[in-house]
């Protein structure tokens, strides 16, 4: 849901350079904003929300949040990358006639993947990151968030205890990691050297 989010911010401030200037100070605002002050009040407004039968759980605020954490790397990233084609491409493009969607598709988006891809992967650690604290602010019973808590009280009698949910959230963070890396070697032909610009 993040990347989707992010993507799209950033395809929205490529097209348009007024929703660039208007959206980009929110969006980089909207990382002030402390997280676990944040994540009560998303539960607490997540929880009012009633659309015909679905329920809404904790699970889908702690989603939420971690969303919340990972659209900012993506949508800064892609907008850096989708603004990088040198102009001169841009203008052979704009006197052959090629619309802006072509151009997205055939320029824009090939030459975004080097600002992509790194951008992904810190959208990948800080939506775990952005999920074990949610699950303590919240007190979602059965995360790794929480486990970290319950375990550290606990961990008098058994000091090895308390490490287990945080090699738990580490397993967790290499599993999101290992993801982008099979899409870094799907996107591998897309990936440019610094050197040959």
């Amino acid at each position: 849901m993040g990347v989707v989010v992010g993507l799209l911010l950033a395809l929205l401030m490529t097209r348009f350079r007024i929703a660039e200037s208007g959206l980009l100070p929110w969006i980089v605002l909207s990382q002030t904003v402390p997280l676990i002050a944040i994540a009560p009040l998303v539960r607490r407004w997540g929880a009012q929300i009633e659309i015909g039968s679905f329920t809404r759980e904790n699970e889908h605020s702690v989603a939420l949040i971690a969303a919340y954490l990972a659209f900012f790397p993506v949508s800064i990233g892609a907008l850096r990358g989708l603004k990088s084609p040198a102009r001169t491409h841009l203008e052979l493009m704009h006197t052959y006639g090629v619309g802006w969607w072509r151009t997205l598709l055939t320029l824009r988006l090939p030459a975004s993947v080097p600002f992509l891809l790194p951008a992904l992967r810190l959208a990948a650690a800080s939506a775990v990151i952005g999920s074990v604290v949610a699950e303590v602010s919240i007190g979602l019973r059965g995360g790794i968030g929480r486990m970290v808590v319950e375990y550290a009280q606990s961990a008098g009698g058994d000091p090895a205890k308390a490490w287990a949910p945080i090699f738990g959230a580490v397993a967790v963070g290499l599993v999101a990691a290992g993801a982008v890396g099979l899409l870094t070697l799907v996107l591998r032909p897309f990936r440019l050297t610094e050197t040959s610009r």
